[in-house]
């Protein structure tokens, strides 16, 4: 994922919170309008129990609720979860546009979106979990 490159200004003030049991908590916040040009702005958003930013609450749904996923950073530097593995058994990564699962034994296609960002090439088959891991992040990358 990329950095963040909003500009910045004043903190966001957390107005509430909400924590839902199946791992995920959406706070109501009132953002500085001012680099915008515009007054302050209240705002949804999705965190993981531990702050790591998801999206929006309808993302956070589809990932926790819906899909079963935990989702997680790709990388340290990441400011955005965009990775994370489900009940399932597989690592999906995701973006605001698309979302995506590997598994041992997923294979790259020619015209797949890991393949081409010659992450992978076509025909790579994931042996491992750590495998499908990669191919997630690679995805995340790709759609992102």
């Amino acid at each position: 994922m990329k950095k963040d490159r909003m500009p910045k200004g004043k903190p966001d003030k957390i107005l509430s919170t909400r924590n839902y049991k199946v791992g995920y908590k959406v706070q109501v916040r009132l953002v500085d309008g001012k680099p915008y040009g515009s007054k302050d702005i209240k705002v949804k958003q999705a965190f993981t129990p531990e702050g790591k930013y998801i999206g929006t609450p309808k993302m956070a749904n589809l990932l926790v609720n819906k899909k079963g996923i935990t989702p997680e950073l790709a990388s340290k530097t990441d400011n955005v979860c965009s990775i994370g593995k489900s009940t399932d058994g597989k690592w999906y990564g995701w973006s605001h546009r698309a979302i995506c699962g590997f598994k041992p034994g997923s294979v790259v296609r020619k015209g797949d979106c890991v393949a081409e960002e010659r992450a992978f090439r076509p025909g790579f088959k994931a042996k491992t979990p750590a495998d499908a891991k990669r191919m997630a992040k690679a995805f995340a990358d790709s759609v992102g």
